[in-house]
């Protein structure tokens, strides 16, 4: 539950962050998901991303009258549940090397779905397929952005994750109060 906590904290405090300096899509989200697929039960991991995405654009979104039944927003939510369940591949795949290509699979699934759902709304973008082009087009450079970030995110929190966990289990132990036979 710790861990859950505090990668929603992380996700959070880095949405807020990208935010305050207009680095927008330098948050860690898919990276973040990843994780939280590959070390929480698979009927809690979801939650990680959603609860950090939903207080995030709470706090976010402040006075504006944004919906919260919006295609690209409910799109942006199940894009990041989904990753969890790439994040839960990691454990069968065991490999490290895979981690590259998952983060990348995470990126390309965030942006091909919040691209389409923002050209699916018909706000910005007309509704055909000069529209959806031109929508992806424009998006380019934001997924630079998204590839960095979730690249970054899971070489620190698979490369330190376990090692942090690790070592709050263990002082966990030590703190235990002893039990009387």
């Amino acid at each position: 539950m710790i861990t859950a906590f505090v990668l929603a904290t992380l996700a959070i405090a880095a949405r807020l962050l990208s935010s305050t300096y207009q680095l927008w899509n330098l948050a860690p989200l898919g990276a973040i998901s990843l994780y939280a697929g590959s070390r929480l039960p698979r009927r809690y991991a979801w939650l990680v991303p959603v609860a950090a995405m939903v207080i995030s654009d709470a706090l976010l979104d402040g006075n504006r009258s944004r919906s919260w039944l919006e295609l690209s927003r409910l799109a942006i939510y199940a894009s990041f549940g989904l990753t969890t369940v790439l994040g839960s591949a990691t454990v069968r795949l065991k490999s490290p090397f895979w981690l590259p290509a998952l983060s990348l699979g995470a990126s390309t699934l965030f942006f091909v779905v919040s691209n389409f759902a923002t050209w699916a709304e018909g706000l910005l973008y007309p509704p055909t397929l000069t529209g959806l082009l031109a929508c992806y087009v424009a998006a380019i450079p934001f997924f630079g952005r998204t590839i960095l970030s979730d690249l970054a995110g899971t070489a620190l929190l698979f490369g330190i994750g376990p090692v942090v966990e690790r070592t709050f289990a263990s002082r966990a132990v030590v703190l235990a109060p002893e039990t009387a036979d």
